[in-house]
């Protein structure tokens, strides 16, 4: 009997959950995502409300993402796939440092702003900071990477074609997030949609592992 990959079966099944959990807490009790449209005093005034509750809530959704890198190194001993392994690890990277602006940086911002009034600077840099470490890294850069990652990692395994067109269809989903920025409204609905089909992919993924143990490779090597 094949002994079963117990750590990356721990991740597949804990990161999806720990990531939908939180995000939907985050929905709850900061109005996540939308509430990134709001004025930055109007958007940093509902964090001041809920500080405690939304810093510990995006800090669970950063170990989430940090997760990541850990399954795609455990993934990658699956089969020859080190590009897989260089895209999971990146994804979870960019991920985490956009997530970690909100327990790290934004607390002393919103203090800022909630002392100063509506012309503190530290406004901007909440804009700012929400464009680069979140627009363009967190989320943008996120999305190619975790879409990238996906693909390689179906296309170097032998799986049922049911398990592969989820991932391919989770992966093209979740790129769409890129549309995002640029006011392609239906982009929020299948990049959302997207993580969803995505959560059920990963943990179809940790059932496929866990009934049996190993999976035979579909490719000789995706390269050095």
């Amino acid at each position: 009997m094949r002994t079963k990959p117990w750590p990356a079966l721990t991740l597949l099944i804990s990161a999806p959950i720990l990531m939908n959990l939180a995000f939907t807490g985050l929905g709850v009790a900061f109005d996540y995502p939308d509430v990134l449209q709001l004025p930055a005093t109007e958007a940093l005034a509902k964090f001041r409300a809920e500080q405690t509750t939304v810093v510990l809530l995006f800090a669970l959704l950063a170990a989430a993402a940090c997760a990541f890198a850990p399954l795609a190194v455990l993934v990658g001993r699956l089969a020859p796939m080190p590009w897989a392994v260089r895209a999971g690890v990146a994804a979870a990277i960019v991920q985490t440092i956009g997530l970690l602006r909100w327990p790290v940086l934004v607390p002393g911002l919103a203090d800022r702003v909630a002392t100063e009034g509506p012309d503190s600077p530290a406004i901007h840099t909440f804009e700012t900071v929400n464009t680069v470490l979140g627009t363009l890294l967190g989320e943008t850069a996120g999305y190619i990477l975790t879409a990238l990652w996906t693909v390689l990692v179906v296309a170097a395994l032998r799986t049922p074609r049911w398990f592969a067109l989820l991932g391919y269809v989770s992966a093209a989903a979740i790129a769409t997030g890129v549309l995002v920025p640029l006011g392609v409204e239906p982009a929020e609905l299948t990049n959302f949609l997207g993580y969803l089909l995505w959560s059920a992919w990963l943990l179809a993924f940790a059932a496929l592992l866990a009934r049996h143990g190993a999976m035979p490779s579909r490719v000789a090597s995706q390269g050095s």
